[in-house]
């Protein structure tokens, strides 16, 4: 391979990594805070997360929910980081609540539905 060969296949392989690195980036996705079981556990984030529940996501993932609309939760299934990539970043039907509720909020909605007192 001449030098030129060579120096032109490094130049695009640069760009492709750029490129992969910058679809990476622009993904959107939010990655997951760090959960304390002292966080999940404290009542005021509990309550705050119940709060919001009932505002918004037991529409559709509640008992009375239309079936089919969307699945039940399964608590004792999930991990904190889980509960809050879906809450954050939506996932297929599901949408993002990035833009509508701080990273306080979505933590605590992760606290509640986590806790001995959620009831979907």
């Amino acid at each position: 391979m001449t030098l030129r060969a060579l120096s032109a296949s490094l130049a695009i392989t640069s760009m492709l990594a750029l490129c992969g690195a910058a679809a990476v980036a622009d993904s959107g996705k939010e990655p997951s805070p760090p959960f304390s079981e002292d966080f999940l556990k404290t009542q005021s984030n509990i309550q705050l997360g119940e709060e919001i529940w009932k505002e918004q996501c037991r529409h559709c993932h509640g008992r009375s929910a239309y079936p089919g609309k969307a699945p039940k939760l399964k608590p004792r299934r999930y991990k904190p980081d889980f509960v809050y990539d879906r809450v954050t970043n939506g996932f297929r039907k599901m949408p993002a609540w990035k833009e509508v509720y701080d990273q306080q909020e979505r933590m605590s909605i992760v606290a509640y539905i986590l806790s001995k007192d959620f009831s979907p």
